[in-house]
């Protein structure tokens, strides 16, 4: 059955060349489209076998998705997958530049990347120590409940939220000046000539310049370095941008309303003045404007420069008409009566329009009772009791419906959700969670460095026969049987006399008569394992990582997370040369909690299902959902 276009669709796949700059409306279907057009390209753009047709996105998981999406496309055409195209992150891309010529942004071939749970620990210690140095800093800039109390809870508390603050400016102001190009030295000598106070600015400076010390110190770049590096390798070698021209005659930007203005540069070297560049975003979505330096202003120039085909994707079958009648609203209001001016343009059409009949994404019904405004004030804890009593009430009422709420910041989630745990209301955070199969690869590797760290402890030990075995854990008659021979384990009085036994003190052999032949072999088995896991003990800890996988029954989805685990704790010891296994093991450990963010390869990470929670509650931030 052929595929039904939107009119909105199919003048966009009309696309053969040139620049095209696409409003997307949410829920508009702009990375199918996207998809399709990439798909249509690598069929007819008479590509020579050394050019691809380039897809760039934002973030790690709409890159897999294109990628699959295209794959999918050109083998239901009769087209070998895999070949003509390459999609890829921003920082991924500029990753590629920089690896084609390192020697231009003066790095070496093996130069590390900061992961960016290492980048905010040091921008954390950065912190702290600067504020041990500036306790009265901000003694003419806070109210003076804030720095001074009777109470060490609130003073904890108050120092807890400032760090936190100075922070948040100190990342805001690293990535913008990086984004700019402005070295701490650059931003020194203009703050010379500066004549206004300069006191917030010197803070961002010192921050700035005590951070990039560490990472000099390391050897190492951030994600914010890439990009910079990236456009300075570009901007030095014309023969490469001439090279990557040719690979990539055509560019396909996906979330362009979150593209920064160092990344936008990049792409115009990369597409030229007579390049193919297609740009698809909603400037009204930019959602990362928050965190990140993405400007969505860029995106809105783009569509009006000369010779830029401009299209809309207006259609959403996502809300109901309530909703869509609000959002455009908020446009309208935004556009002709915002009190402040200057903001007038911060919302812009096209307005979200319903899907016609017949749609293969009808909208949802547009009940009673759609939107709802509370409009009346409340304090932190009135608010977590007024939500608690709607949801219980609305759950009542809808026990085999889905139900989120949403909320800006992390902390106010978790606040959520033990409020609404205290109500005894089942609670979905998965969201904002590792998936199981993550943490548990893990927490695998982690009990058995344990167990290797500590040799003579029997309980770990007994933990890590039950991680060796663990392939049996729904099998409840054999999980029986691991658990009685873990608390064996557990039970031995000189586990020496178990793993390296002197003639006459096996103490396998005197359980001989006492249990099962099968716990016997399992547990001879075992000490060949941890035999092998011993010897292995001299490697680098990543490739301790590997030696000990051999010995688990894993599935491809495990084994690659298990290489991912090898790579992190690789790419920390690079980092941390003075770090023992045991201070590499405690960040495995904090995966395993979900302290630590970590990029997950679970089939559980491909999507979320609302239908797999009815008369739940999904809890987890606007960004995350």
């Amino acid at each position: 059955m052929p595929e039904v276009l939107r009119e909105s669709q199919a003048r966009i796949l009309s696309y053969t060349c040139g620049k095209m700059g696409i409003s997307a409306v949410p829920g508009s279907g702009k990375t199918w489209t996207l998809s399709r057009l990439a798909a249509k390209l690598i069929n007819t753009a008479e590509l020579q076998p050394d050019q691809e047709v380039l897809v760039v996105t934002f973030s790690n998981s709409a890159a897999d998705n294109i990628s699959a999406r295209i794959g999918q496309l050109l083998r239901q055409s009769g087209v070998l997958s895999g070949l003509g195209y390459h999609v890829r992150t921003l920082h991924g891309l500029a990753n590629d530049i920089i690896h084609q010529r390192p020697e231009l942004a003066g790095l070496t071939n093996d130069y590390q990347i900061l992961d960016q749970t290492e980048a905010d620990t040091i921008l954390t210690h950065t912190v702290d120590a600067w504020l041990k140095l500036n306790s009265s800093f901000f003694d003419d800039l806070l109210l003076p409940s804030f720095i001074s109390s009777e109470t060490n809870e609130h003073t904890k508390k108050a120092d807890e939220l400032l760090s936190g603050l100075v922070k948040s400016v100190g990342l805001a102001f690293i990535r913008t000046a990086k984004d700019l190009r402005l070295t701490p030295a650059n931003i020194a000598k203009k703050l010379k000539d500066y004549h206004m106070d300069t006191s917030l600015l010197q803070m961002g400076l010192a921050l700035y310049q005590d951070y990039q010390a560490a990472l000099n110190y390391r050897g190492a770049i951030d994600f914010d370095d890439l990009i910079w590096l990236a456009y300075q390798c570009l901007e030095n070698d014309p023969d490469l941008v001439a090279l990557l021209r040719h690979r990539w005659p055509y560019i396909l930007e996906d979330e362009a309303q979150d593209s920064s203005v160092l990344q936008e540069k990049i792409l115009r070297l990369l597409v030229g003045t007579d390049g193919n560049w297609v740009r698809v975003g909603d400037p009204n979505q930019a959602i990362y404007a928050s965190f990140t330096t993405a400007n969505p202003n860029l995106l809105k120039r783009f569509l009006e420069e000369p010779g830029v085909r401009k299209e809309d994707l207006p259609e959403s079958g996502r809300s109901c008409l309530s909703i869509i009648n609000l959002a455009n609203g908020m446009i309208d209001w935004v556009q002709n009566a915002n009190p402040n001016i200057k903001v007038r343009d911060a919302l812009t059409p096209p307005h979200i329009e319903p899907t016609k009949p017949g749609d293969p994404q009808p909208n949802p019904p547009d009940e009673s009772g759609a939107v709802e405004f509370v409009n009346w004030q409340m304090s932190d804890q009135a608010e977590l009791d007024f939500l608690v009593e709607r949801v219980q009430a609305w759950l009542e009422k809808n026990p085999e419906s889905t139900v989120v709420v949403l909320a800006f910041l992390n902390d106010r989630v978790a606040k959520i959700a033990d409020a609404l745990r205290n109500a005894n209301i089942p609670v979905v955070d998965s969201l904002m969670n590792l998936p199981d199969p993550t943490r548990l690869s893990a927490g695998a590797i982690a009990n058995i460095f344990e167990s290797l760290l500590n040799p003579d402890n029997s309980k770990k030990l007994a933990i890590t026969f039950k991680v060796w075995k663990r392939k049996f854990r729904e099998d409840e008659a054999a999980w029986d049987q691991i658990e009685a021979s873990a608390r064996l384990i557990q039970r031995c009085p000189a586990l020496e006399n178990y793993l390296y036994p002197q003639e006459g003190v096996d103490w396998l052999e005197s359980l001989k008569g006492q249990q099962t032949d099968e716990m016997l072999t399992d547990l001879a088995a075992f000490r060949e394992v941890v035999h092998r896991w011993h010897q292995a003990a001299h490697l680098t800890p990543d490739q301790l990582i590997l030696a000990v996988a051999q010995d688990l029954e894993l599935d491809a989805v495990e084994l690659a997370t298990i290489y991912k685990i090898a790579l992190l704790i690789r790419n920390l010891q690079n980092m941390h040369p003075e770090w023992s296994l045991e201070d590499l093991n405690s960040e495995l450990v904090d995966i395993t909690k979900n302290l630590r963010r970590f990029e997950n390869l679970s089939d559980e990470a491909e999507g979320f299902d609302p239908q797999a929670h009815k008369g739940q509650v999904v809890v987890a931030t606007m960004h995350k959902a």
